[in-house]
């Protein structure tokens, strides 16, 4: 199967749509060619609407962390963008609900065998860091997302981790500026070095 007839095929998945409240939306982004790839949460409201990833306040926050226009970002052999869970999920107490745990087991393999030059891989909040790092050393002494985004240099490649850049997490990126100052810094190497 190509990677076309995979995508096509993902953005008509609707195994979940009774549980979500606006209907089956899957939003996903990748090329043959993309040597980066973002693992997110779940699309919110907005980016749902209109189909785009990232297309949002904490889209514009995260290509300004990654030093990225949105015309290098929304190509897709440049940057894959694969959500844990690819629709949007509702809203909850405090924020969008957690994504689908149906998404993840049935397409990201998938995904990701369709995508051979995959270099550096940016898993963005816990759901992604706890699937994809799941029973490594690192996610075992690094328990907090905050100690896990600290520690950039021991994260084992190809990944890097980091905070939602969510207008809801503003306290945390003020109570943590180190993230700004040296955190991005390392990562905007190693994207560099993709490029």
């Amino acid at each position: 199967m190509s990677l076309i007839t995979l995508l096509d095929e993902i953005k008509g998945c609707d195994l979940c749509k009774q549980q979500l409240p606006l209907g089956a939306n899957p939003i996903i982004q990748a090329g043959n060619e993309a040597e980066i790839l973002i693992i997110g949460q779940a699309p919110g409201i907005r980016v749902h609407e209109s189909g785009i990833p990232w297309n949002d306040a904490s889209g514009n926050r995260l290509r300004k962390w990654l030093d990225m226009t949105p015309e290098y970002f929304y190509n897709p052999n440049n940057i894959a963008i694969m959500p844990m869970g690819f629709c949007y999920p509702g809203r909850g107490k405090s924020g969008d609900l957690p994504p689908s745990r149906l998404c993840a087991p049935t397409w990201h393999k998938q995904l990701l065998d369709h995508l051979p030059n995959i270099k550096t891989i940016l898993l963005i909040g816990i759901y992604a860091q706890n699937y994809y790092l799941a029973g490594t050393p690192f996610l075992k002494q690094y328990k907090t997302l905050t100690e896990r985004v600290k520690a950039v240099n021991d994260c084992p490649a190809p990944f890097f981790v980091l905070p939602h850049p969510s207008p809801r997490n503003q306290g945390w990126l003020k109570n943590n500026p180190w993230f700004e100052a040296d955190t991005l810094s390392t990562i905007r190497k190693q994207l560099r070095s993709n490029r």
